[in-house]
């Protein structure tokens, strides 16, 4: 087979894909990025881009491409949709001697590597997650997020891993190669995932990476040195960092363990079903989305963390409660904070570009005023009597020489590039100085050099000139020529008729400033902007610690902010295994409501020893499961610090919250809407303890009746009699018959969600109330959803008629017997008919009138209208 001769651009081209031949090749021409082959195809999917083909030689080859101000727009697109990418840039001008320019990758950007701004959401960590398994039960995970610094590392059975996969969302997951199968089974279709060589996960050399990049002989400092699943887990991530050409990573300077017993274990059930980030629906709302008041971006981020981490510590939580209380009793102070906080820039993704050499000098500027502003906020805590706030205060370093190294380098007003000028301030540098006013001045320097010159040679009529051919000149007339008065260190340089022109070296060296000044005015000032980049770089730690401060700031400052807006209560946290909120309202439900609504608060009270399990039955849509839901968040909300909606909340701590609500399957693990409720549930009474708060709604109804009875019946029973906890539970169920179990158990206790009914409809009072109810009004609900009238008809009388069987004694329990009494509808026929479909509609529309709110034509128009629908029906 004859071999493809290649071009020798494109033979350049195939050697650095071959480097990267799982990316998208980005490769700089001119004043374009181009694709080709395979590449090109792709791009011109995703972005839209017109595909073209060029000669390679003696074949084609697939093109596509954008120009090189376009990345900003065409970046982004590549990663989000899951593509890894390598840019590769020109790394030298282009020059007439040399055939083709040298290129290289500068950048590898992944789904969780970037640090483009177009790419990463600001109030969202990006995490790269590496997962290692270190035996049959036992994984290592870090989480590593480069934008920030954040480093992560923890370790434990699978179902703690994931539950930590689907908190914090990970951007992208690496693991070994070798067992793609297992770990894809259990994460790909959550999460982007890339593999590894399986070389990479070997102990020695993750220790001996971790050690290198901390520079440090052990890892005992950091908790782990012990713990091979958790340091090859991050010792990959950080191999894994150099492979995307990111090799100065001096802002990763420590790594944290994160342990399992300090906050809330939450499945990713109860974070899912209690939506505590996003809502379950496009248009839904999420509890973040309801008490974010956060201004800053490390604010955001850390809020998320919050949420998915509530504390188990009660001084920890005091010592955030008392920030709160202050704050939302200072209102002066309250408002100068959020003033503050709206002028410091994301201090932790600007310090993270400095040791990589990605920071541009406007953001410099940004970083400068939020350290001064920084200043400020240290300043007004130092002076707010408050001992929280004075220590939160002396964290803070505004780091005063590096604001005026920066101020006495850099102009007010800079570009974002460094290849402008423009960027150093007058009197900082004094060739800087000098360049500038020969750029500006240099008609007035030649003048001077001129007067100096007549005034050293005495020629009066002495000229300076310039031409083309050899740039600056002086001209000296005939006259003054034959007099000897030219310095012997002038050449000759042309003859003139009437004169001579000459230069000297002082003369050239001139012309070489002033016609390269502006070139070399953008290196020098270049060169000055890198040194000040690197002298920022000792301040990195400063700075991540008044990110890590001013964040927590920004959370509570928040949190005050809503005690005012929602009139929050401070919760009183206790080490009681107790439970009791007077007048508790769900936050998001209430924040939903029209101005013309108002939520119905409702108490709550729980305890081991005598009020342990809640039964709660009502109809649907009463409220039941908002009163299930809205106790877990007001728990969650005061264990994180934050102030709670209701009048009076006292919490002992739990340390688990579990949930199981909703209907979903699991259709491609083969798994159904009821076998997925119980793995679910199964969980819940693995994993229980005394302090564990449960929420179970509606248990057993995936399906036949009697087995989900059945079912929650055994589940109330072992919830109450089980020798391992006592955990604290609300039950919400649509079977009634779960109301003897009070009478059975002495901590098992009912309440119903109150209705009244009024003109044959339902109101629902939403107000929670001792004792059981035995009517869940579903033909209602199914009404208000616009069922359609027949069926509504038709199943009032099936209840009816089970209703009459369910007093027959002597039909048993049997649940098929009881249906065997139900009468076959009537069908209209041609031999004669017992039931008339327009009479049932007029009575339909007769019972739907609300006779005491019509007007007097109302009435009229309404008659007028049955009285036409009769006549049509008998037409």
């Amino acid at each position: 087979m004859k071999k493809v001769k290649e071009t020798p651009l494109m033979a350049q081209y195939n050697a650095i894909k071959s480097q990267h031949p799982d990316a998208i090749l980005l490769f700089r021409v001119g004043d374009f990025y181009e694709t080709f082959g395979k590449d090109a195809i792709k791009a011109s999917e995703v972005l839209g881009i017109t595909l073209t083909a060029r000669n390679n030689g003696s074949s084609k080859i697939e093109l596509a491409g954008f120009p090189h101000h376009s990345m900003p727009t065409y970046l982004p697109k590549l990663v989000q949709s899951g593509l890894r990418v390598a840019v590769c840039d020109q790394l030298e001008k282009p020059s007439k001697l040399k055939k083709i320019v040298k290129r290289g990758v500068t950048e590898v950007v992944t789904p969780g590597v970037t640090l483009n701004e177009t790419i990463l959401d600001y109030k969202k960590n990006n995490f790269l997650a590496a997962i290692h398994k270190q035996s049959h039960q036992r994984f290592g995970l870090s989480l590593l997020d480069i934008s920030t610094g954040e480093f992560y590392v923890t370790e434990g059975q699978v179902s703690y891993i994931d539950n930590l996969m689907q908190s914090y969302q990970p951007a992208e997951v690496i693991y070994q190669r070798g067992l793609k199968k297992e770990i894809e089974s259990l994460w790909a279709d959550s999460f982007y995932m890339y593999p590894l060589d399986d070389w990479i996960f070997q102990d020695t050399y993750c220790y001996e990476k971790l050690t290198e990049h901390f520079q440090v002989n052990s890892l005992k400092g950091y908790g782990i040195d012990e713990s091979k699943a958790c340091y090859v887990a991050a010792g990959a991530a950080l191999h894994y960092l150099g492979t995307t050409e990111n090799k100065n990573l001096q802002h990763i300077r420590s790594i944290s363990r994160l342990e399992a017993d300090q906050f809330v274990w939450m499945d990713k059930f109860t974070i899912r079903n209690l939506e505590l980030l996003f809502s379950n629906h496009p248009s839904g709302v999420s509890l973040l989305d309801v008490i974010d008041r956060t201004i800053t971006a490390m604010g955001g981020r850390l809020l998320k963390k919050w949420l998915v981490n509530p504390l188990k510590s009660i001084d920890a939580i005091n010592e955030r409660l008392d920030i709160v209380r202050f704050l939302s009793d200072q209102t002066p102070m309250r408002e100068d904070l959020t003033t503050h906080f709206s002028q410091i820039g994301d201090l932790e993704r600007l310090i993270t570009k400095v040791p990589m050499g990605k920071i541009n000098p406007r953001e410099v500027k940004h970083l400068h005023h939020s350290l001064q502003t920084c200043g400020l906020v240290k300043s007004m805590f130092a002076k707010s009597k408050n001992d929280l706030l004075m220590q939160q205060a002396e964290l803070l370093d505004p780091c005063d020489p590096l604001i005026e190294k920066i101020q006495t380098t850099l102009l007010d007003e800079v570009s974002v590039k460094t290849d402008r000028g423009q960027l150093i301030r007058d009197g900082f540098n004094d060739e800087v100085d000098e360049l500038r006013r020969l750029i500006k001045n240099s008609k007035d320097v030649l003048l001077e050099v001129q007067m100096k010159e007549i005034e050293k040679t005495g020629i009066d009529n002495l000229k300076v000139g310039f031409n083309n051919v050899f740039g600056y000149y002086f001209e000296v007339t005939n006259k003054h020529k034959d007099k000897g008065l030219v310095p012997d260190h002038w050449v000759r340089k042309q003859t003139l008729t009437n004169a001579e022109r000459y230069i000297s070296q002082d003369l050239k060296d001139l012309e070489t400033k002033i016609l390269q000044a502006e070139e070399r005015i953008v290196i020098l000032e270049q060169q000055l902007f890198m040194d000040l980049v690197f002298e920022i770089n000792s301040y990195i730690a400063n700075i991540q610690q008044n990110a890590a401060c001013l964040a927590k700031l920004d959370c509570l400052n928040g949190f005050a902010q809503l005690v005012i807006d929602r009139h929050y209560c401070r919760p009183y946290i206790n080490d009681s295994t107790e439970i009791s909120i007077k007048a508790g309202r769900h936050p998001v439900i209430e924040t939903q409501l029209s101005a013309s609504e108002s939520y119905i608060p409702n108490d709550i009270y729980l305890s081991n020893d005598d009020q342990q399990i809640i039964m709660i039955t009502g109809p649907n849509m009463s409220g039941k499961s908002a009163i299930l839901r809205q106790t877990a968040l007001i728990c969650l909300l005061a264990q994180i610090g934050c102030f709670v909606p209701a009048t009076e909340a006292k919490i002992g701590w739990v340390d688990k919250i579990f949930t199981r609500v909703g209907a979903s399957d699991n259709i491609s693990s083969g798994e159904s809407t009821f076998m997925v409720e119980m793995n679910e549930t199964a969980s819940i009474l693995n994993n229980m303890t005394d302090r564990s708060l449960i929420l179970l709604d509606e248990i057993g109804r995936g399906t036949s009746t009697f087995d989900g009875i059945s079912i929650a019946w055994a589940i109330g029973e072992f919830l109450h009699n089980n020798d391992k906890a006592r955990p604290k539970t609300l039950f919400a169920t649509h079977y009634h018959e779960l109301n003897l179990l009070e009478n059975l158990f002495d901590r098992i206790k009912n309440f119903h969600v109150s209705t009244r009914e009024f003109n044959q409809k339902i109101i629902f009072l939403r107000k929670l109330e001792r004792g059981g109810k035995a009517h869940s009004f579903g033909i209602h609900v199914a009404r208000l959803a616009g069922m359609p009238s027949q069926v509504l008809q038709r199943a009032s009388e099936i209840l009816q008629q089970l209703e009459q069987a369910k007093m027959d004694e002597t039909l048993g329990g049997s649940i098929e017997k009881k249906l065997s009494t139900v009468e076959a509808p009537v069908q209209l026929t041609m031999f004669g008919a017992q039931r008339d479909p327009i009479l049932d509609a007029i009575k339909e529309a007769f019972l739907e009138l609300d006779i005491n709110r019509m007007t007097p034509l109302e009435c009229m128009q309404k008659l007028d209208e049955l009285q036409r629908l009769f006549t049509e029906g008998e037409a």
